[in-house]
């Protein structure tokens, strides 16, 4: 759990992912390439340890434990709730108040 917080505080926005999996390559494209979103990715398949991270993400309620969204330290969620705070346009002013985003 406290890999997890440590990991969660190297940028405003970090996702955590697996290299495989459709939906997390959905929120990457959304943050980097829409927002243009500096993020921290971290692919749990490809990481030492990976197994563990998905474990504590799970314990903290993402299930499923990909794509995980945090944003300023705080965990977002994943795909469903994601998209909804797009679509309701409340996203972006999140991104802003974190300084994720400058515009």
């Amino acid at each position: 759990m406290d890999r997890v917080s440590n990991m969660t505080s190297e940028r405003p926005v970090v996702i955590f992912s697996r290299s495989s999996c459709c939906m997390c390559h959905t929120i990457k494209t959304l943050f980097i390439t829409e927002f243009g979103v500096n993020a921290a990715v971290h692919e749990v398949d490809e990481i030492p340890r990976g197994r563990e991270i998905e474990q504590a993400l799970l314990r903290l309620g993402c299930n499923p434990t990909v794509p995980a969204v945090f944003i300023g330290g705080e965990l977002v969620g994943g795909t469903n709730e994601v998209m909804s705070l797009h679509l309701k346009r409340s996203l972006k002013p999140m991104l802003q108040r974190a300084g994720a985003i400058w515009v």
